[in-house]
């Protein structure tokens, strides 16, 4: 999707301190070979501070550095990769009630990591369907400190780190253009995240564990012994190839254009694959080095990194930001934002940094 419409007005997070895997490794909860592998150095870990009050707290932030009022948004997004509190009830209802009040659109996404992508594609085009519309808030957040996971070995080739993350995103300009934001789907890889687990009844109704990380490798191995398998994993790292291509394409930019990537926070190779093999730019422009010591933060990484590169001076105008992730399902997202000024809360303006 175009998107040159489209501003951020506003960027918050909310990411708490953090549990060294040295500790973790000492503690027997991380696999002392997995160190050297992953290349890993500690995760957030929030403890028993719940998901939507770590979602209330990064959106405050990003409201107030819009500039805009609370009552000027028309629309909020609440998107989350864990259970964030009783079931059956909203969480995006807690920041509605704390934050914005009543006179929004609400809803919550599932879509995984790259929620957040997809939260940026409906808000602008919700924001387009109507003249009087102005702003969207979109907040992502997830506590994975609880039973039935455990977010030393949940996933392949990384931890998961509790965090929340917001944007504010305008149709007037702000300190940053969303330039393009894309997603592409691979349904026949659906049953990476799942594998030979049953559909009925759902796993977490009989207390069943969560492992993504022993999913992933099942389902490569048998791609691999049943042979028609592999023919998913080459697609998958076809449609990464063009979904990145199209987000430059309609952002107007080259990969030689890109000042710094945001990929999700897991290991090097990651990161390496996309930056080096695919762009041809240096791996050490990738947000690598800072993610390593978060985690990988459901899907809130991305925004995450956008907001420490500005406030830190890592962006600056003219710079371009190019985010990737992908997600259960199968899908992956990738979104170019352009940093058009330095904004007040920003180090290199003598702000919060």
């Amino acid at each position: 999707m175009e998107t040159a419409d489209m501003y951020i007005s506003g960027v918050g997070t909310y990411v708490p301190a953090t549990v060294g895997v040295d500790h973790a490794v000492a503690a027997g909860w991380y696999p002392a070979e997995e160190v050297e592998l992953h290349g890993l150095a500690s995760v957030a870990v929030a403890g028993d501070v719940p998901a939507p009050e770590m979602a209330l707290r990064a959106a405050r932030s990003a409201v107030a550095r819009s500039g805009r009022s609370p009552t000027e948004l028309d629309l909020l997004l609440y998107t989350s990769t864990w259970h964030q509190g009783p079931e059956g009830w909203p969480p995006q209802s807690y920041v509605q009630r704390h934050l914005v009040g009543d006179g929004v659109l609400s809803t919550q996404l599932k879509q995984g990591c790259n929620g957040m992508f997809t939260a940026l594609e409906l808000a602008a085009g919700y924001l387009r369907t109507g003249r009087a519309r102005r702003a969207a808030l979109l907040v992502a957040a997830d506590n994975y400190g609880t039973p039935l996971v455990d977010r030393w070995r949940m996933l392949p080739g990384a931890v998961a780190g509790d965090a929340a993350s917001a944007v504010v995103l305008d149709t007037e300009p702000g300190f940053a253009r969303l330039g393009s934001v894309c997603t592409a789907s691979v349904s026949q890889a659906e049953e990476m995240h799942r594998c030979a687990e049953p559909l009925f009844p759902p796993g977490v109704t009989e207390g069943r564990t969560v492992d993504f990380a022993a999913h992933n490798d099942v389902f490569r191995r048998r791609a691999i012994v049943e042979g028609d398998g592999t023919g998913v994993l080459v697609t998958l790292d076809e449609r990464m190839a063009e979904v990145i291509d199209q987000a430059l394409s309609e952002a107007g930019i080259k990969a030689g254009d890109v000042t710094r990537v945001a990929c999700m926070n897991t290991s090097r190779e990651i990161a390496d694959q996309i930056c080096e093999h695919r762009l041809g730019i240096p791996g050490s422009r990738s947000t690598w080095e800072f993610g390593r010591t978060l985690g990988h933060c459901g899907a809130s990484d991305q925004i995450i990194a956008l907001e420490h590169l500005v406030r830190r001076g890592g962006l600056g105008p003219g710079d371009h930001l190019l985010m990737f992730a992908y997600g259960p399902g199968v899908t992956i997202s990738a979104a170019v934002v352009e940093i058009l000024e330095s904004p007040v809360w920003s180090r290199t303006r003598g702000g919060d940094a």
